[in-house]
């Protein structure tokens, strides 16, 4: 038995890199697929494997993951019930966003940074494109600046296409494994393109009819660094949906730091700081505290995971 860690995923089959440094190019063990029925995709990027050369010698089968440090998933767009492992062993999450062309929500991130924290993966937050912001968006970026970083994400502000802010890249990636992801269109492509010019990954414009990013990869994929041997970026297709999965309503306020640090002082242990009195949650929401915005993206989130519209129970 052989192992070795899975660098590229097409759904069907997977890239592996060896222990031995070549790459070889596999498949599921049907067994495998079946014992974790609850995800689309039970192997990831990142994930290390054990596998079996196939009699040809030149195609593999993944027999087993090992055990994974971490993980990060959301629930399948396509099949609601099931969860979609977006990647696995990674150190941080890199998540590039952008107020302009096309401006994503600051519930988005939220949504983010919610799932981040459930899995315990450091987020830093990138806001790309500043060159094509105006002074009305400049003025909301630094809104926006001010809440995540009291929160205590690291934000930086960057243009791919100007060469702003790039400097700062480097010894944030270097010697870790880093998920890149964001919104369609944000430049997640061209910003790997920067930090590997030899993979010439092809970028799309933004529509200008309705601001929408295009997908421009489109299967997740690890890339090495030119830092040292231990830096990667794993790269993954544009979300435009990022429902929740393995989360429960009771738990969704622990994964906002800023509530999590305040729950203690609620008059009741299980205050889900809505209408309940004496809520240290509200108090600081209403003192301006807790900014407003990370407060109606909590309520959002736990409508929906009560009325189970993104929700599943875990098993």
């Amino acid at each position: 038995m052989e192992t070795g860690i899975v660098i590229k995923s097409t759904g069907s089959w997977y890239l592996i890199h060896t222990n031995q440094k070549t790459t070889v190019k596999a498949r599921l063990k049907g067994k495998l697929r079946l014992s974790d029925s609850k995800s689309s995709n039970p192997i990831a990027v990142g994930d290390k494997v054990e596998f079996e050369m196939e009699a040809n010698g030149e195609f593999a089968t993944i027999i087993r993951p090992l055990p994974r440090k971490n993980l990060i998933t959301r629930s399948d767009p396509h099949k609601k019930a099931h969860r979609q492992i977006i990647a696995a062993n990674i150190d941080q999450t890199l998540l590039v966003t952008s107020l302009v062309q096309p401006r994503v929500p600051l519930g988005f991130i939220d949504r983010f940074t919610t799932m981040a924290e459930a899995f315990h993966v450091p987020v830093i937050l990138v806001f790309n494109k500043v060159d094509l912001y105006d002074e009305d968006a400049i003025d909301k970026l630094a809104e926006a600046e001010d809440i995540y970083q009291q929160i205590g994400y690291q934000v930086h502000i960057i243009s791919v296409r100007e060469q702003i802010g790039l400097e700062v890249l480097e010894p944030i990636l270097k010697g870790k494994t880093t998920l890149l992801s964001g919104h369609s269109g944000v430049g997640k492509s061209a910003l790997i393109n920067h930090l590997i010019p030899s993979l010439r990954l092809k970028t799309q414009s933004v529509s200008d009819h309705n601001e929408k990013g295009q997908h421009t990869t489109t299967f997740a994929e690890r890339h090495a660094l030119s830092y040292d041997d231990n830096s990667y970026v794993i790269d993954t297709p544009g979300v435009k949906e990022l429902g929740i999965y393995d989360i429960e309503s009771h738990e969704i306020a622990q994964y906002f730091p800023e509530m999590r640090a305040l729950m203690s002082q609620c008059k009741f242990n299980n205050c889900k700081h809505v209408n309940e009195p004496n809520c240290a949650v509200k108090e600081a929401v209403n003192d301006g505290r807790i900014a407003e915005t990370r407060f109606g993206s909590y309520i959002s989130m736990l409508n929906e995971l009560e009325s189970g519209l993104t929700f599943w129970q875990k098993k």
